[in-house]
């Protein structure tokens, strides 16, 4: 019979221990697959665009004249304040007219003494008329009074126009605005002698109501749009123009370097009638309301200029940030229905509040990954969560963090109103 101690007993036990670790070790490890990443995805928007041409050019005052003096004398007085504005016809500078007055009284005296020798050949033809017709006088009587009648009605005629000459220069005087618009400076002070040999420059009038802007189409665009329009109005009846006082044009969006958008219209009232075979380009003028105290649109200005030419329905947009480019050129991920990402090529368009027009590559039931494109590859599996892409455009995430940021303020002004409690 065998007898065993406590360390015999703890001998088994580790011995069955041992045993035991080596079946466990003979059983195989199992491979758990890592859930799919989670990926945010929507469907393209879906809309109307508009296609535009985009320019740069130069605001420019739509009138500008020179003020000059256009009889000499002394510069008497001057009646703007500069840099206003004036109207048509204000009176801006006095020339001395006492000169202009006397030969206007001149000019009327010697149309009165022309007068009267008319007056008295008038009635020496009429009584050599009759003494000839009662043969108590001679033709020749005849003859001299009615060229002495005839040189005497032509000097009344010379000597009324130095009345209307006289009449002028005296107007001239009153040195007044040609133009509605902002006056200058003045160049000439009062006292000084000006219009003496040249018509001297006494300010600068500038007319910014309404103001112009030049632009240079190129001949692929010019031939583009013309195609585009006819087509149009051939088969719609669609044009794009609109009536606007005096003249019917394109329309014209304009924005200076510190707006956003285009956010003053106008329309294009002038092209050049040829293509310039230097530049290859034809020089379009737009035209632009500019009646803002102080003006908006100041002449000079550098100004970024666009003309809607197209419209086309049922377009995809997609955020900008699902837009990806590589040396294959641009791409976007797509989820189909089995949630396996899809590379797709796309043909980008213009960019609209910062959804991206794709012209080719996508279509409207796409799910498109927005969010998470470094966890997506191509080929592998992903957790899609939908959102939509309306919600990504400039405008709704400006609206959005606005909103986040009232919401903000409201919580601090609630939790600075209980501390104070």
């Amino acid at each position: 019979m065998w007898h065993l101690g406590f360390r015999g007993i703890a001998g088994l036990a580790g011995i069955a221990a041992f045993v035991l670790s080596l079946s466990a070790c003979d059983e195989p490890n199992t491979y758990v697959e890592p859930p799919p990443p989670k990926v945010t995805v929507a469907k393209p928007l879906v809309g109307e665009v508009t296609d535009y041409l985009e320019f740069t050019g130069t605001l420019v005052a739509s009138g500008n004249v020179e003020v000059r003096a256009r009889v000499s004398g002394e510069l008497q007085s001057m009646s703007f304040e500069p840099g206003t504005r004036v109207a048509q016809g204000d009176v801006l500078f006095i020339i001395d007219p006492r000169e202009y007055e006397a030969n206007l009284q001149a000019a009327e005296a010697e149309v009165a003494g022309a007068e009267a020798q008319f007056k008295r050949a008038d009635i020496e033809l009429n009584r050599a008329q009759k003494l000839f017709e009662k043969k108590a006088g001679s033709e020749t009587d005849v003859v001299k009074w009615r060229g002495e009648y005839q040189v005497r009605r032509a000097a009344i005629q010379r000597a009324q126009s130095k009345v209307e000459r006289a009449k002028l220069d005296l107007s001239y005087t009153q040195v007044a605005a040609p133009i509605s618009g902002r006056v200058g400076r003045n160049l000439v002070d009062i006292g000084n002698l000006v219009g003496a040999g040249e018509a001297t420059v006494l300010t600068e009038i500038t007319q910014h109501d309404p103001v112009y802007v030049y632009v240079d189409l190129n001949e692929h665009d010019l031939l583009r749009v013309t195609r585009i329009y006819r087509q149009r109005v051939k088969e719609q009846g669609i044009d794009l123009r609109v009536e606007s006082g005096r003249t019917a044009g394109l329309v014209l969006e304009l924005g200076l370097s510190d707006e956003q958008g285009y956010p003053h219209q106008g329309v294009m009232d002038f092209g050049e009638s040829g293509l310039d075979p230097d530049t290859g380009t034809v020089r379009l003028r737009g035209v632009f309301a500019n009646s803002e105290v102080p003006v908006k649109l100041f002449p000079g200005l550098f100004a970024r200029v666009r003309m809607p030419y197209d419209q086309r329905a049922d377009m995809p947009l997609v955020t900008e940030r699902a837009v990806g480019e590589d040396q294959s050129g641009t791409y976007v991920l797509v989820v189909n229905a089995e949630n396996t990402v899809e590379k797709r090529g796309v043909r980008l368009g213009r960019l609209d509040d910062g959804l991206r027009v794709i012209e080719e590559g996508v279509q409207a039931e796409d799910r498109v990954v927005v969010n998470g494109l470094q966890r997506a590859r191509p080929g592998a599996k992903v957790d899609p969560e939908e959102t939509e892409m309306a919600s990504l455009s400039t405008s709704a995430r400006k609206t959005a963090s606005a909103a986040s940021g009232a919401g903000e303020s409201g919580l601090a002004e609630q939790s600075s109103e209980s501390t104070q409690q």
